[in-house]
Formats: C-alpha cells, sequence, structure tokens
C-alpha cells in the first residue's frame, strides 16, 4: 500500500514538472516554426505562366465517363447524390427506351448538376459510383465571373468522344446487356450501331425538310 502511495507521488512529481517545463517552453516553441523556415530557399512559382504538374490522385473537376461504344456509364442512380457531405449535386434519373437509349440497362442521367460553390472536393461521390461513371480529374482552374457559371451541367462534366465512340442515343451492340459492358467486354462501336445512328439523322433530316 505504501509502495503504490509513493509510486502516484513520483508520477504526479514527474507530471508537475513536465508541465512546468512544456509552460515554460511554450512561446519558443510557437516561434520554432518560424524560424525553421526562415532559412530554407524560396520557391516561386510563375503561375500562371508555368503550371506545376498536379499528383496522379489529385482532387480536381468531375468527369462523367462513358462506355468505348460512346454510351454513357451514369445509370442516374443518385447514390453520389446521396453521399455528397455538402449537398453539392442534383440528379435526375430516367428511363431508357429503344429509340432514344443513352447508357446500358433501364435508366440513366437525364440531369446532372455539381455546384461547385459547395463541393469541398472530399472524393465521396465516386466512392459511391456503382458503375465508375464519375471520377475526378487533375483540372483544378475552375474560378470563373459569374456564380452561375461554377454551377456545372452534364454536358460540362460529359468525358469527351473518342475515337471508336458514337454520341448517344444509340442501340446496346447486338447480342450484349448491362452485364457485359460493366465487364468490360465491349471495346468499341460496331457497324449495326453506326447504321442505326445514320439511318436515325436521315429520318431525322427527311422529318426536317417535310416540316419546312
Amino acid at each position: 500500500m505504501a509502495e503504490s502511495k509513493d509510486l502516484r507521488r513520483r508520477e504526479d512529481d514527474d507530471d508537475r514538472r513536465g508541465g512546468f517545463l512544456s509552460e515554460l517552453l511554450a512561446p519558443v516553441a510557437g516561434f520554432g516554426v518560424s524560424l525553421g523556415n526562415m532559412f530554407r530557399k524560396v520557391e516561386t512559382q510563375q503561375y500562371p505562366e508555368e503550371k506545376v504538374p498536379t499528383q496522379p490522385r489529385f482532387h480536381g473537376r468531375h468527369q462523367l465517363n462513358r462506355h468505348p461504344d460512346g454510351l454513357e456509364k451514369c445509370i442516374g442512380c443518385e447514390l453520389c447524390a446521396w453521399a455528397c457531405p455538402a449537398d453539392a449535386i442534383y440528379v435526375e434519373g430516367a428511363d431508357n427506351t429503344e429509340e432514344a437509349r443513352f447508357s446500358p440497362g433501364e435508366r440513366y442521367g437525364r440531369v446532372y448538376q455539381i455546384n461547385y460553390l459547395r463541393c469541398i472536393f472530399c472524393g465521396l461521390c465516386i466512392e459511391a459510383c456503382p458503375t465508375r461513371a464519375l471520377t475526378m480529374t487533375n483540372e483544378y482552374e475552375l474560378a470563373g465571373p459569374s456564380r452561375v457559371g461554377l454551377i456545372y451541367e452534364k454536358q460540362d462534366l460529359l468525358a469527351p468522344m473518342q475515337p471508336g465512340m458514337l454520341a448517344p442515343p444509340h442501340p446496346m451492340v447486338p447480342g450484349t446487356d448491362e452485364q457485359s459492358y460493366y465487364r468490360g467486354e465491349v471495346t468499341g462501336a460496331v457497324p449495326e450501331q453506326e447504321q442505326w445512328v445514320r439511318q436515325r439523322s436521315a429520318a431525322a433530316a427527311a422529318h426536317g425538310e417535310e416540316a419546312r
């Protein structure tokens, strides 16, 4: 019992000594960071004339990705909007039809908005996306002259068309389903899809001539 009291007394003494020393050195320690940086070499970045590349996993502007044949990966599930802690994402889903198919499966994102006045670039939205439709690029120059311009619409976020892609709407690759797309079995647009787009374009042009 006496030994435990002596041990407790020694611990209390150590705590008091540590507290006194820490209080004594606290003002000096605060200047330590400043003094340590005063003698470092100054690195001046000539931005925007010289832009330093970002790290590969930098969280920048979002992008809505496409499948290799051009169909959109977004299925309008709204999970990204639910996951966003800043309430910066707004999504409206709609049903695909055989005449107007924008993504594999039943639904697509008809409206997609990201308010960059609210976005904190945390990346939770891309973690929530089940189809890997939403990713983040390395683009960080998002300043603009107006607040309205910082609300990005779907057309601002969609990935650019690549060789081998067809702009939707168009049908899926014949003989495939949405699971084929998710497994990466579709590698590009096929002649049947190209023919469908040409026929649709010709029909639309003919309808326009009749309307005149």
